[in-house]
């Protein structure tokens, strides 16, 4: 098979780190005559862009503001992807159409297990601070590490209506939490995982607090470290990063688009020399 294409959807998409991983990946597998780059396209303009697409191209990541719109310009879609609502994964079908997947998934959830330190529910509660788009796939994430319940903790609960049908199809029990209303010890001592998906100066002030959590993932890596992040070190602590993440997701993407298992240590060597080794991105 050759002269493949794949690539990444988004506005803006200049900086993204995907053809690190991708590129790597493809020469990795020997895949030389393949290539992975970036396409600034916004949610509006995703549905024709992907239908003018040739038969070289065999994959799509997608990222904000297209998630929605990836997953219902696809012919069929994994049901997690249904669940959180949103795609950030095309790879194409032998009838020449897209299925869609949310590898965020596995984003989310290696990330916790491989730099957060997650070994297995306690039986305790998740927290999610923030209800956008990463919070959806978030609590599917922390369904298939067996939690069952999540504090979802945002400044206007009216908001969260997107991210709490989405913990409701996967089976996660949620708890709407105001911002404002919110004791933040108490949250800390009940749960055992926490995500954060807000800005960092919101965290700040409860970032001592927040860090006694066990296991924390922090989705902002730049700048880096962030006030939570520099409180769960302080405490001796380890915390996964949005960084983290985006390596994790890859790998389901990239054996997808090819059919063949991702090059892990290789992708993520790509990145930590990509990034000038910020952070260790361990593997599980």
């Amino acid at each position: 098979m050759g002269g493949r294409r794949a690539g990444v959807l988004g506005s803006p998409v200049r900086h993204s780190l995907s053809p690190v991983l991708h590129n790597a990946a493809y020469a990795a597998l020997g895949l030389d005559d393949w290539s992975y780059d970036t396409h600034e396209v916004d949610e509006e303009s995703l549905p024709a862009f992907v239908q003018a697409l040739g038969a070289e191209w065999v994959g799509l990541s997608v990222t904000m503001p297209g998630k929605r719109a990836a997953l219902a310009v696809a012919e069929s879609a994994t049901p997690r992807a249904v669940a959180v609502g949103a795609a950030n994964t095309l790879a194409r079908l032998p009838s020449g159409g897209w299925k869609a997947d949310c590898t965020d998934v596995d984003g989310v959830a290696g990330a916790l297990r491989a730099a957060g330190g997650f070994r297995g529910g306690a039986g305790r509660p998740a927290a999610i601070l923030g209800a956008g788009g990463t919070a959806a796939a978030a609590v599917a994430a922390l369904e298939s590490l067996g939690l069952t319940e999540v504090r979802l903790v945002v400044r206007e609960p009216a908001r969260a209506q997107a991210t709490v049908e989405a913990a409701r199809r996967v089976g996660i029990d949620v708890v709407v939490l105001r911002w404002a209303d919110t004791d933040f010890a108490a949250l800390a001592a009940e749960v055992e995982v926490l995500v954060n998906t807000v800005p960092p100066e919101a965290v700040a002030p409860h970032a001592a607090t927040l860090a006694a959590v066990p296991s924390v993932l922090d989705v902002i890596y730049h700048p880096w470290p962030t006030p939570l992040a520099e409180a769960v070190a302080a405490r001796g602590g380890r915390v996964a990063t949005g960084l983290d993440m985006l390596l994790h997701q890859a790998f389901g993407q990239v054996e997808q688009f090819t059919g063949r298992p991702a090059p892990r240590t290789v992708m993520r060597d790509a990145l930590r020399d990509a990034t000038e080794h910020v952070l260790p991105l361990p593997l599980d």
